[in-house]
């Protein structure tokens, strides 16, 4: 179970509500933050900012975790929707009106135009306006800069899954299975590995341990080549299917335990 941070006093219920049951399916699934970016396509740093209240995660994150969880997604996002008007709630700023009695015909000073009520109506209104605005550009630049983050660990980590240079002359790599079971479970002689995230696109020899012990399990990925391209995808979700797995289509620890404690079916 994670030890989580204490949530901003600041925070409305509503989003109070909807993070503390999306840590609660993080905490069911036994994921870290890491593998839970893996999953669902946002970067580590933005579920950091998700899980303690720093921003409100998109409707797509929402959706992909309570597929993880294997929750009820239509509960999870009427919960979101409700949080998300409560957010923009919260986003808006008010201003205090004027100090100080209109200037009426009655009692307006000599010489004194009897509009100054209006005058002050209009100073208020575009005090208002400019206030608005100010926040709705603040509002902005902070989803710019986020997006931006985002776009930067989400390159950063399939530039670290893919080879470094890809060209047409690049011999294709095929792996050698060598399987071999130690202490109950299985090793084709690539990887050790029962913690490593692979997903479509990853390559290198983890994926090709992992090919090594689908064909050994009855469950063809195709060529063992270390790519985790389509065929491979779909074996994995036959084994976890199989297995009563998630199927997401995605190799963690909990299908990693499947195929190294996997017997051909």
């Amino acid at each position: 179970m994670s030890r989580w941070r204490e949530l901003p006093a600041e925070l409305h219920p509503d989003v109070r509500q909807l993070i503390v049951r999306l840590r609660k399916l993080k905490d069911r699934g036994e994921l870290s933050t890491r593998q839970l970016a893996a999953k669902t396509g946002y970067s580590v740093r933005s579920w950091h900012r998700y899980l303690n209240g720093g921003s409100l995660p998109p409707r797509e994150a929402v959706e992909a975790v309570a597929r993880i969880g294997a929750d009820d997604p239509t509960r999870l996002l009427v919960l979101h929707e409700i949080a998300a008007e409560r957010w923009a709630e919260g986003r808006l700023l008010t201003v205090d009106a004027l100090e100080g009695p209109p200037v009426t015909s009655a009692h307006a000073p000599t010489g004194q135009q009897p509009y100054g009520r209006y005058a002050r109506a209009l100073v208020t209104a575009g005090g208002v306006a400019l206030v608005l605005s100010v926040s709705a550009a603040l509002l902005l630049a902070t989803q710019l800069a986020d997006a931006r983050s985002e776009l930067a660990d989400n390159r950063a980590r399939t530039v670290a899954a893919a080879p470094a240079t890809v060209s047409e002359t690049m011999v294709p790599v095929i792996y050698t299975c060598r399987p071999e079971k130690h202490d109950g479970r299985w090793y084709a002689g690539l990887s050790r590995t029962t913690e490593a995230i692979l997903a479509y696109t990853y390559v290198g020899p983890e994926v090709a341990e992992a090919q090594c012990l689908l064909r050994r399990a009855g469950i063809s990925p195709g060529d063992i080549d270390g790519v985790f391209g389509p065929k491979t995808q779909r074996a994995v979700q036959r084994i976890q299917t199989r297995d009563g797995l998630v199927v997401d289509g995605v190799i963690g620890p909990h299908t990693w335990q499947a195929l190294r404690e996997a017997s051909p079916k």
